[in-house]
């Protein structure tokens, strides 16, 4: 077992949530629910019966959700990078997050749960790496003009002058 986990704190959209995040990445699925018993009606307020965690694994990587009530929000403070190979994955993993939520600049949204995500080329180091400067200054430029991440767009900066 994996020894540290992300923990997502929600309202009372953890199962719903996981189940959300299981439905766009491979290699994914709900592991375990656990639900509140009266304990949970007469400490928090829960229904009995209802989800308290949900524990889900996506890519392999474990986590889990809780349904904690209204009393936290994400943060941009913490998010999720998600390595794209292509340009085809960096634009499934943007259009199926951010759907409902909220883009953001140089390739970070903020799914409808408010939970910030990276969208990233895994290239994209690589070219702001590049040993002349100028051409990982171009390439910089470029990015901090977008939302969605465009390879060939950086490449083009990258080879231009």
């Amino acid at each position: 077992m994996q020894k540290i986990a992300p923990f997502l704190w929600f309202d009372d959209q953890a199962e719903e949530a996981a189940k959300f995040y299981v439905s766009i990445f491979k290699n994914s699925k709900i592991l375990k629910v656990t639900r509140y018993t009266e304990a949970g009606k007469e400490v928090h307020g829960r229904p009995p019966g209802s989800t308290m965690t949900v524990e889900f694994q996506l890519e392999g990587q474990r986590f889990i959700a809780l349904n904690g009530g209204p009393h936290f929000k994400f943060t941009e403070a913490i998010s999720f990078s998600v390595d794209c190979k292509t340009q085809s994955e960096v634009n499934r993993f943007w259009k199926k997050l951010s759907e409902g939520g909220e883009e953001g600049p140089c390739g970070w949204l903020k799914d409808k749960y408010g939970l910030s995500w990276q969208i990233t080329p895994t290239i994209l180091s690589e070219l702001l790496n590049d040993k002349d400067t100028r051409k990982a200054g171009r390439v910089m430029n470029a990015m901090l003009k977008m939302k969605k991440i465009d390879i060939t767009t950086l490449k083009q900066e990258r080879n231009q002058g």
